[in-house]
């Protein structure tokens, strides 16, 4: 990776994330209308997955999965696009753009009312402080400060 910044990085993220990420709506269709034939895996680039179900097409068992599986595709998509997003914010070099800042619920708590003093319980890690890395939970490798997914493997980060 070269040392000279992009002029816009984070415009070239979101050109770059435009191209690759998935749609809800169409992989639940997929999942639907074609899920025997496993085209919604092959949408979601599984591979795999998407030839073992062309080869067993001809079972019902195939068509009443791909049923099932129309309810789990959005989670699955959203899985695929946090994924997509990680890697090309990890190849740019830049912290994930945030969609969303998380929402401190004690902060407007007054005094007194139930979870006003919380005490975080014994083994609870807090979130990580500005300046310091994080480290992944399932590969060990450390991120840049305000990460939220992994850029070695895409999983979320506390």
């Amino acid at each position: 990776m070269s040392s000279i910044p992009y002029p816009n990085a984070q415009a070239v993220f979101y050109q770059q994330y435009e191209s690759v990420r998935r749609d809800e709506v169409v992989g639940v269709l997929l999942a639907l209308f074609l899920g025997a034939f496993g085209v919604h895996h092959f949408y979601l680039r599984r591979t795999g997955l998407g030839i073992l179900y062309c080869l067993f097409c001809w079972t019902t068992l195939t068509a009443f999965l791909g049923f099932v599986e129309c309810f789990f595709m959005p989670g699955r998509v959203r899985e695929f696009n946090a994924i997509q997003a990680a890697g090309i914010a990890a190849a740019l070099g830049i912290p994930m753009p945030a969609w969303g800042q998380p929402i401190n619920v004690t902060v407007n708590v007054p005094p007194g009312a139930p979870g006003a003093a919380f005490a975080p319980a014994a083994g609870f890690v807090s979130s990580p402080q500005a300046s310091e890395l994080i480290a992944c939970p399932r590969c060990q490798r450390t991120n840049p400060p305000g990460s939220r997914f992994c850029g070695n493997c895409g999983s979320g980060l506390l």
